[in-house]
């Protein structure tokens, strides 16, 4: 009987709710929306597991509230301040992994002054990307292609060699020839001129990712997790190309659906899913 009535004194004291306005309706549509996109963005990362174990921690602790185990609310209490901080750096990555997407959000770019139709390249280095995308696969040369979009590419363009050159073919399979001194590394490209090649790229932690990608796709994933760049990918053992964005990565796709995706991108209004929709139809039309 005891315990029943700690339990219902409990959720009196601190859920007994008097009366609810409209505003109390708005804050509470509010709340639950944050904490959808919450719960959504850490399933899609590795802190869905650390955030499990936080959820089992805050239940002991509501337990320990209900029946009054003052040992545990006191070790609780006194460990929260440092809790805090504590999430706060093991949850680091996270953190500016989604204030990156929130900042990359179509609804904050009409605000920001960047235009939905803007063109990031034109028709000749299109012409330019795919052709030398197609000779390098042909021949089995790994490469590493970064297209900036509206998030800048700035820290990593540092870490490589700066050449600020307009686009060729010829160019571009130079520097991923093999045992040249820029195979090595990404190659950046930012309004229709290559401004930088053998850079390093951020590695992703993604365990999704298949073993049997090297550096060079683990690089291309990592920088789409961060930035809304385009990233196309020739792999050197098998010679397929593969795109990453927006943190995942696209396999073996064919040299007119990455014509298609670029094409798209040109027109600025773009949308990744109809595009995978599109490579889905492909391969089941293949299939048949």
């Amino acid at each position: 009987m005891t315990f029943l009535n700690n339990i219902i004194s409990y959720f009196h004291e601190y859920f007994l709710i008097t009366s609810v306005s409209a505003v109390d309706i708005i804050e509470i549509l509010i709340i639950a929306f944050i904490f959808y996109e919450l719960m959504i963005w850490f399933k899609k990362t590795q802190a869905w597991a650390l955030f499990k174990g936080i959820l089992v921690i805050l239940i002991l602790i509501l337990l320990a509230a209900i029946f009054n185990f003052t040992t545990i609310l006191w070790i609780a209490s006194n460990t929260l301040s440092v809790g805090v901080i504590a999430l706060i750096i093991i949850f680091q990555p996270e953190l500016r992994r989604a204030l990156e997407q929130l900042g990359q959000r179509k609804m904050f770019k009409g605000l920001l002054g960047v235009s939905k139709n803007q063109s990031f390249i034109t028709d000749h280095t299109q012409m330019e990307i795919v052709e030398a995308v197609m000779e390098l696969s042909a021949a089995k040369t790994g490469a590493l292609i970064c297209i900036e979009r509206n998030v800048g590419l700035a820290e990593f363009e540092n870490t490589g060699i700066t050449i600020d050159s307009s686009i060729s073919r010829q160019l571009l399979i130079n520097i991923f020839e093999d045992k040249t001194p820029l195979h090595d590394g990404a190659v950046i490209i930012r309004q229709n001129r290559i401004v930088a090649a053998t850079c390093y790229l951020p590695m992703s932690e993604n365990l999704g990712i298949s073993k049997k990608y090297g550096t060079r796709h683990r690089a291309a994933v990592g920088l789409s997790e961060v930035t809304d760049a385009f990233t196309i990918v020739v792999s050197e053992e098998t010679g397929h190309i593969s795109l990453a964005l927006e943190g995942e990565l696209i396999e073996n796709i064919s040299i007119s659906d990455l014509r298609s995706r670029l094409l798209e991108m040109q027109e600025g209004n773009s949308s990744r899913e109809r595009f995978i929709d599109k490579i889905k139809k492909g391969k089941k039309n293949d299939e048949a």
